[in-house]
């Protein structure tokens, strides 16, 4: 199968829904002529148009209540916020409007959007444009919640989530829009809520999201020579999320380790664990429930300070190889 690349994916998920269905297009600060900040929207504006690809001023507020007031008018839009952390400046319009509207209108309308947005470090980019802010969308009954890791996730999901007729705030991480993996040709699809085994093991079970995934991944290739199998396990859809699957892998192993970029304290980790705490599994557990996330600090500019604030390879070797040795 051919290979492209996370951003190349998403951009074919755009075009192809976009000649799909008339009523999908795409709105956000310098998505047309520049190609989006990170490149994901290149060459479309000249394919379809300034009418489907549109460039706005720079207010996030305005883009969330555009793409808000075009979903309920019958139209797909996919927005795009450049950088998750100006997701803050949405926030009415998200949480107090769209989230909310097909409830309160007993279901009689529907938004059916997609908003983009990039989230995470690793560039450099400081405390403002690096933050991973999504357990504040789970957070928010109305809204979906979708962090893909692989290039063939991010197509199908995005796919998925533009056929959706509910709000979803899709999250891409910046450092994974090079990564390379193989993805088919045609649409297709991946039920957003629909969790995924990365990787078989019998040791301890791995929870893992967005690019974690993929560093847990290389650690469990490292833990693999020490004689430790791990199973990685990709949830994809925060919310709704695939209880079944982490729940299963964790019977099965008998250990667990949560893993995520986001600040510890609130995040997405604490919601997983207290799913397996009051589940079948924790009659299954061998060893304390073990969360590995981000320091509860905001991202520094610096590299090197930056590097040691936010969960590597080296640190979640070293934290599944504890667990599994009954360390913790």
């Amino acid at each position: 199968m051919r290979e492209l690349s996370y951003a190349e994916a998403i951009r074919e998920a755009l075009r192809q829904e976009m000649q799909r269905d008339e009523r999908v297009f795409i709105i956000g600060e310098d998505v047309g002529v520049y190609g989006g900040a990170f490149g994901v929207t290149l060459g479309l504006v000249e394919e379809f148009g300034e009418e489907r690809v549109i460039d706005t001023p720079i207010s996030e507020l305005g883009i969330a209540g555009a793409i808000t007031g075009a979903a309920l008018t019958g139209m797909r839009p996919v927005g795009e916020i450049m950088f998750m952390d100006f997701t803050t400046l949405a926030m009415e319009q998200l949480v107090n409007q769209a989230a909310k509207i097909r409830f309160m209108f007993g279901g009689k309308a529907k938004v059916p959007f997609v908003l983009r947005t990039p989230a995470g470090s690793g560039t450099g980019a400081a405390a403002q444009h690096s933050q991973s802010l999504e357990n504040w969308f789970v957070h928010v009954p109305g809204l979906k919640v979708v962090m893909p890791s692989t290039p063939y996730d991010a197509k199908g999901l995005l796919i998925a989530s533009i056929r959706d007729d509910n709000p979803v705030i899709f999250i891409e991480h910046k450092l994974l829009y090079k990564v390379k993996g193989p993805v088919p040709e045609e649409p297709y699809t991946i039920p957003l809520s629909t969790a995924e085994v990365k990787r078989e093991g019998r040791d301890l079970t791995i929870v893992a999201t967005s690019i974690m995934v993929k560093r847990s991944l290389e650690a469990a290739e490292q833990l693999a020579q020490e004689g430790i199998e791990v199973e990685v396990v990709d949830p994809r859809t925060l919310k709704p999320l695939d209880e079944e699957t982490i729940i299963r892998s964790v019977m099965k192993t008998g250990r667990v380790l949560i893993v995520h970029e986001a600040c510890k304290t609130g995040g997405y980790g604490g919601e997983l664990a207290a799913l397996i705490a009051g589940s079948e599994a924790f009659d299954y557990l061998d060893a304390p429930i073990v969360r590995l996330a981000g320091r509860d600090m905001p991202i520094p500019y610096n590299r090197t300070l930056e590097y040691h604030t936010v969960p590597q390879v080296e640190n979640i070797v070293e934290a599944a190889r504890q667990l599994a040795q009954g360390r913790v």
